[in-house]
């Protein structure tokens, strides 16, 4: 089981430091074809609601589904990598989330469209477990630098799509999401490339085993897993928020300040890129400083700013999504090398059942508040929302442990 970790301690040995960044860089870079082509999604509801007719509650059913079918998998695909590398599952994962691409683009009713989002969902099941893997084998021993270069990626295409959705998708209608598929085939030629590079240093480190190098936190099984919980407690409180923004924050923009669709995207691109610069902020951070300052920060740190997000008119509301999200964003990398540290060795499940947790979060809350949308207003959704950071209080209750020393 411990596998995995063992692999990614010695690799720096037989690996130059350029070898390491250029592949470090290579899955930063799918990543981030990868979230933006999935990220379309979302960036074409007003499109899909128009032509398919939907209601918020149909809508938030079409994100369940994706969210909930990458959340579902993710955890059982890392758990099988930890135990039998598979080099060449990332390119795989990318041809899943083709086919759900060119499916959305022709999908002619409601039911190809849930089954087209399930099959981007398995795409992103299979890509980012085993995509996490490879940033912590490339890291060098910065765990969480390479876990924040590797998700400024995926934030950085999250940021892209909806952007790339106004100009290209909004004009062209449904098919326009045919254009996709350029970006996905160069990440599919890409990840082979990262999958021999897999294969070949999996098969030196099996040739030259050392005793793994773990971090030894000294804590009862219980305390393990009283501090997952606590985690998984804040995954729930930032992706059930940033479910109200990034399903929801252009109908919300559309509704209350009467934009255009156009503006609305990209008001919603400006949210989008303030969350990828901040994840680039929270694994070096928590580095140097401790991974658990970062936590406090990042999840308590934005309630204020939530609690007035409601309340403000068009500007505010435009300046202040870029400090939720920039905020918000820097958690991530903290709790899931923060976790990796807690349960030594299971790399792979560690990273599929948080990026399930979080995959899943935002679906079941996509539905949720699309419900409570339809009940009462999308203006209300937001004014719900604005408490959840309050749970970052529990970050109280995690260990300290030591932070990750320099090499």
């Amino acid at each position: 089981m411990g596998q995995t970790s063992t692999i990614a301690t010695p690799l720096s040995a037989p690996s130059s430091s350029q070898t390491l960044l250029r592949v470090l860089t290579a899955a930063s870079f799918c990543h981030l074809l990868n979230d933006m082509v999935q990220s379309l999604l979302p960036s074409i509801y007003p499109i899909l609601k128009s032509s398919f007719h939907l209601n918020f509650t149909q809508i938030g059913i079409l994100t369940l589904t994706f969210q909930i079918t990458a959340s579902l998998l993710q955890p059982i695909i890392g758990h099988l990598g930890d135990r039998t590398p598979r080099p060449f599952a990332l390119p795989i994962g990318m041809t899943f989330t083709l086919a759900g691409l060119l499916l959305l683009a022709v999908a002619p009713t409601f039911g190809w469209l849930i089954f087209a989002a399930s099959f981007v969902g398995i795409g992103s099941a299979i890509f980012h477990p085993e995509s996490s893997r490879i940033a912590r084998m490339a890291s060098g021993g910065r765990h969480g630098f390479a876990q924040s270069f590797f998700q400024v990626g995926g934030n950085a295409g999250s940021a892209i799509g909806p952007l790339l959705a106004a100009f290209i998708v909004l004009p062209r209608g449904q098919i326009g999401m045919a254009w996709f598929a350029i970006p996905a085939l160069l990440a599919i030629c890409i990840l082979i490339w990262v999958g021999r590079w897999y294969r070949t240093t999996h098969t030196h480190a099996a040739a030259n085993q050392r005793p793994e190098a773990t971090h030894h936190t000294h804590l009862s099984r219980g305390k393990v897993i009283g501090a997952i919980a606590v985690l998984i407690a804040l995954i729930f409180s930032k992706y059930f928020y940033l479910a109200s923004l990034t399903s929801y924050y252009t109908f919300y923009l559309i509704n209350r300040f009467q934009v255009s669709v156009r503006t609305s995207q990209e008001l919603l691109f400006l949210f989008l890129a303030a969350v990828a610069a901040g994840t680039l902020i929270g694994g070096p951070v928590g580095d140097r400083y401790g991974r658990k300052y970062v936590i406090w920060v990042s999840i308590l740190g934005v309630l204020p700013f939530t609690l007035i997000l409601p309340h403000a008119n068009l500007l505010w509301t435009a300046i202040l999504s870029v400090i939720i999200g920039f905020v918000l964003a820097s958690a991530f990398s903290a709790i899931l090398v923060y976790a990796q540290e807690l349960v030594p060795g299971r790399v792979g499940m560690i990273s599929g059942l948080f990026f399930g947790f979080a995959f899943g979060m935002g679906g079941i809350g996509a539905a949720v508040l699309g419900k409570v949308a339809d009940a009462t207003s999308i203006i209300h959704v937001y004014q719900l929302c604005a408490y959840l950071p309050a749970i970052g209080l529990l970050t109280w209750l995690l260990p300290n442990l030591e932070p990750a020393r320099k090499h």
